[in-house]
């Protein structure tokens, strides 16, 4: 399916209308959640329990209109409850293979940090190379594949805190936070005689969107930029407060996210207000803090904000390269 950026524009706009008849405001959050879709990223969704983080996942595939799996993270799941088991088979008789629900197009990964970290371990493949390996036969998923993960803080009793290796496969992480009084009414009232989401209506496809995912890659990109994001990166790794500072696949992942909110913007180019509006997104839980720095969980929010605070933005007209 080929797809012009008018076609995409139209049809991400369609996403968005369909989506505020069920999530009260949070226009950002959900054009970031947009921007991870057609970056081909996944997203962390991490906020306290009742603000809305499953009713968004549940949203955002509705409007997908594609395959849709969801998975309740306990403590007792097993990696083969996610990715599948080979079976023994008497009918045929010999095994045959019972696909997990990873298999989907938006796979939910309800509360992941209530998961033993084996079993969170079991998704690192997937998300990376879109594949799933079991006794050495590799089964490719289907695009787009897009896993949307919420998580409680980790100071919630039963949490498994997700380590490095597990964050990084995420583009982006976004919190919800708590809704204006307003909202609060309006929420209210929304949901008080029927659940919206009964009634939503697909505005996109998955080949639809697999091919806006080819158009959001070839995005312009002037040098200056290209620069511009690898100072960003730099500049973490060299603040006081970082252990670790965004690595080149932190850049890759904010250049992604950069011109995929280019395109949900209407453009063909990337701007400096792009990368900025993504970044904090993209590569603030990238950063691993000293020891005694890790109990605040928005440092790393605050570094990547000073950061951008403190690098110049390229001053010229920044248009196709």
């Amino acid at each position: 399916m080929a797809l012009g950026r008018q076609d995409v524009y139209r049809m991400l706009q369609a996403m968005r209308q369909q989506t505020g008849k069920v999530v009260v405001g949070k226009e950002e959050t959900v054009d970031l959640l947009l921007t991870a879709l057609l970056a081909s990223g996944h997203v962390l969704l991490e906020d306290v329990p009742g603000t809305g983080k499953t009713m968004l996942a549940k949203t955002l595939a509705r409007t997908l209109g594609g395959v849709f799996k969801r998975i309740q993270f306990t403590p007792d799941l097993l990696p083969s409850d996610i990715v599948g088991i080979n079976f023994y088979n008497p009918g045929i008789g010999g095994f045959e293979f019972r696909p997990g629900p990873v298999f989907a197009n938006v796979l939910l990964a309800d509360e992941i940090n209530r998961a033993t970290p084996r079993t969170q371990s079991s998704l690192l493949e997937c998300m990376e190379e879109r594949q799933v390996t079991i006794d050495g036969e590799t089964h490719v998923l289907e695009a787009p594949f897009l896993v949307v993960a919420t998580q409680n803080p980790v100071d919630h009793q039963g949490t498994f805190p997700l380590p490095e290796a597990q964050m990084d496969r995420f583009l982006m992480r976004i919190g919800l936070g708590y809704p204006s009084f307003q909202e609060g009414i309006d929420i209210l009232k929304r949901f008080r005689d029927a659940n919206p989401l009964d009634e939503l209506e697909p505005a996109a496809t998955a080949e639809a969107i697999a091919a806006a995912q080819r158009l959001a890659m070839s995005t312009a990109v002037h040098d200056d930029l290209l620069a511009y994001i690898v100072q960003i990166a730099e500049a973490t790794r060299r603040h006081p407060d970082v252990a670790l500072g965004v690595s080149p696949r932190g850049s890759q992942a904010l250049l992604r996210a950069a011109q995929a909110y280019a395109v949900i913007s209407g453009r063909d180019y990337v701007t400096p207000d792009d990368v900025k509006r993504v970044a904090v997104a993209t590569l603030a839980h990238r950063i691993v803090l000293h020891q005694g720095m890790r109990l605040n969980a928005k440092r790393g929010e605050e570094i990547v904000l000073r950061v951008l605070e403190g690098i110049e933005v390229p001053a010229e007209q920044i248009g196709r390269s």
